[in-house]
């Protein structure tokens, strides 16, 4: 190993290293000194940033930084303070390596020399956080992102200050912080998790800091070195050979952060690991998966997710900057237009100058199966789309695996989106990031009564029971089967079946997007649960937008809302409408912004359509107020047939407003021996046909006749299309 500091002290990289995101950040990419000062013609929007952290560190100098004694929970005052204060001390030190102000690297190291003073004496925080407690935190995940930015600051100055001061911070904050994160909490240092990545990303960029190797090697191997933990099993474990990453896109973005810098801290110090091709370049793929599981450039909002995070967050910055280095593709530049900010970092630089010198390239959102599980084995997530344009329609589909404790209870569930906006949606976590009156920050009671149930996502619910009981660990023992994932060709379409979500229930769906004989595409969404016994099955549609007309009566409550039921989320919902038992296709309109969109749904038994509104039981206004059509049907198996569609269009500044309604003519379900056949008809005579085998071999080869005409294909499903 190279015990080298991972901040390298040329000319050069001084001027171009100023705040590296990580150990060993400076690579064969930076540029001469003499192109470096001449950023503001070559590279504006970094010399922008520069300038903005120049500003922001100036005015905490001025003022002072305040290391107060822990007390709060996470979004309180010392809580914000000292993640502040960390990236206080990584600026300072950064700007210091760049111009070589010794106001810079005093200012960095009297911060440190305060957490030095006082971290010794601090025992666990007096707001402990479940089973992972911190000392200058509430849980230990914070101070280990607290010691990756302040160690990296440290690293910039360390050469530049006088010994008594270099061992004071390291034996009362960086020695002592490393060994709480490591030794001091095993269970979380050894976790497979997102907790764990953090801390062995944390006590390995120490390690190269200071030249402890025994911390680099329980970092990448776990505590005993063994590798049955630590960064390689990390990357083992918990990404698919796609990149998709166990608990969802959230979660895979702040996780891309310490993967990435601690993995660039490896490249720079011990080369012969060649860590980024580790996996076949599993990292790599993990930043081009993390893009394509968003739309419009916010992250699909499944399990514990925090609505509002998209591509333009930090994480993502500094991975799109350290990738781009080293393959130099093209297609990045174009995420990063989409961010509008670039990373203070020699790659930031690198990027905001081809940037401006035109070098971008497209990047493609395609329709692409996502394989879950370190196999590739356990379920996957589908995203079917109409075109690589931002605002195009898209269909995400979930048979994931549960994703951990984050994971909700929704598997085959669905999200759609288009024009640029969500369709039907998912609520995402009940939470109000770092908002100290709401729960100190923490994800809210609402968080586990609501939305992980499954009566919160677009999935079929059994009998008003969340699936697996909402016990996550019984769900990460199962995962679904994929059937099918087709996205060449005019038709595409996605399909899975999970027979372990409820007892002697198995639960089946298939979503498609055809093409609309008026334009644009029908999105086609066939859910079936198949039992040898009667169950109560309720389908739910979170749809966003304004509500136009139901092509069914609705019994309105005027005067006085009831809970939609007791318990499994349903307590939360408010019961607004209810119609009499639907016996024929039906419809439904909503409006977004400035076009319609129409459900016109089927199913094999009379169903009841209920009305809601999010908001019941819920005293301290923790929830949004949200709506659903709700979809119940009393069977032995159930068959709903939907269809999505938008049309039409309302202007506000012409007032203009055309309202075509649903193009469906007829749904009906028959069957050619063994093979279910759902048939669409459209009013231009068109008709979609959804064919679906009770073999679900993949392999296997099915034959029917079909108005007349042989049909032949390959797998339990099929769609066809045929005109009039």
């Amino acid at each position: 190993m190279n015990s080298t500091s991972f901040l390298r002290t040329t000319v050069a990289s001084i001027a171009l290293c100023a705040l590296a995101p990580a150990v060993s950040s400076c690579t064969s990419s930076a540029a001469p000194a003499s192109e470096a000062n001449s950023s503001e013609s070559i590279a504006p929007l970094f010399d922008r940033t520069i300038s903005a952290v120049k500003d922001n560190l100036h005015k905490r100098m001025e003022v002072g930084v305040p290391v107060p004694q822990p007390v709060d929970a996470g979004g309180g005052y010392t809580h914000e303070q000292h993640k502040q204060n960390a990236k206080t001390i990584y600026e300072a030190g950064m700007l210091f390596e760049l111009t070589g102000d010794e106001r810079y690297r005093d200012f960095a190291a009297s911060v440190l020399l305060d957490y030095a003073a006082m971290y010794p004496a601090l025992g666990l925080h007096p707001q402990q956080k479940e089973q992972t407690p911190g000392r200058l935190f509430w849980q230990s995940l914070n101070e280990a992102m607290w010691l990756v930015y302040a160690v990296q600051g440290y690293d910039a100055i360390r050469a530049d200050l006088d010994p008594d001061t270099g061992s004071r911070i390291e034996t009362g904050v960086l020695r002592p912080m490393a060994k709480f994160l490591s030794e001091g909490q095993p269970a979380t240092f050894n976790k497979i998790h997102n907790h764990g990545t953090w801390a062995v990303a944390a006590v390995g960029l120490t390690g190269y800091a200071l030249d402890e190797d025994a911390w680099v090697k329980q970092a990448l191997l776990g505590l005993d070195e063994s590798g049955d933990a630590g960064f390689l099993r990390q990357l083992d474990e918990l990404f698919s050979p796609d990149g998709y990453y166990a608990e969802g896109p959230y979660y895979q973005r702040f996780a891309l952060m310490p993967f990435i810098l601690f993995a660039q801290a490896v490249e720079e110090n011990e080369p012969e690991r060649q860590i980024f091709d580790y996996r076949d370049g599993i990292l790599q793929k993990a930043v081009y998966a993390t893009i394509q599981q968003s739309y419009a450039g916010r992250f699909f909002p499944i399990n514990d997710a925090i609505r509002e995070k998209g591509l333009n967050t930090a994480e993502l910055r500094y991975a799109l900057a350290i990738l781009y280095d080293l393959n130099g593709d093209p297609t990045l530049l174009d995420v990063v237009k989409l961010q509008g900010n670039v990373v203070p970092t020699p790659e930031g630089r690198k990027l905001a100058r081809d940037l401006a010198a035109g070098m971008a390239a497209p990047f493609e959102f395609e329709s692409l199966l996502l394989r879950d599980g370190p196999a590739g084995d356990q379920g996957a997530l589908a995203v079917l789309r109409s075109s690589s344009a931002k605002d195009a329609a898209a269909v995400v589909f979930k048979p994931t695996s549960q994703g951990l404790g984050h994971g909700h209870f929704d598997r085959l569930g669905i999200l759609y989106y288009d024009n640029g906006h969500e369709v039907v949606a998912d609520y995402g976590a009940a939470r109000f990031l770092n908002v100290e009156p709401k729960n100190g920050g923490h994800y809210l009671p609402e968080n586990t009564s609501w939305a992980k149930q499954s009566i919160a996502h677009n999935v079929l619910v059994v009998d008003q029971q969340s699936q697996f009981g909402a016990d996550w660990k019984v769900a990460q023992e199962f995962a679904p089967q994929v059937l099918a994932f087709q996205s060449d060709g005019e038709i595409q379409l996605t399909a899975a079946t999970l027979d372990t979500a409820y007892d002697g229930v198995s639960l089946q769906r298939l979503v498609a997007m055809v093409p609309r004989p008026s334009g644009g595409e029908y999105v086609i969404d066939v859910m079936r649960a198949r039992s040898d016994e009667a169950h109560s099955y309720d389908l739910p549609v979170h749809f966003k937008g304004q509500l136009i007309e139901t092509g069914f009566e609705l019994d309105h409550a005027t005067t006085q809302l009831t809970p939609f039921g007791t318990d499994n989320g349903y307590q939360h919902l408010w019961q607004r409408a209810t119609s009499q038992p639907l016996e024929t296709v039906s419809n439904l309109s909503w409006l977004i912004d400035d076009k319609f969109y129409t459900l016109t749904f089927f199913a094999n038994a009379p169903v009841t359509a209920y009305l809601t509104q999010l908001g019941a039981n819920d005293p301290n206004d923790n929830l949004r107020r949200e709506q659903a059509l709700v979809l119940r049907l009393e069977n032995e198996n159930a068959d709903f047939v939907s269809v999505y569609e938008r049309h039409g269009r309302y202007d506000n500044d012409e007032e203009v407003t055309v309202f075509s309604g649903s193009s469906v003519a007829s749904i009906s379900q028959t069957a050619a021996g063994d093979v279910a056949v759902y048939t669409i008809i459209a009013e231009t005579g068109e008709r979609t046909q959804v064919l679906w085998a009770d073999n679900p071999a993949p392999d296997a080869s099915h034959s029917i006749t079909l108005d007349g005409q042989p049909i032949s294909w390959t797998g339990p499903v099929t769609v066809i299309q045929q005109d009039n």
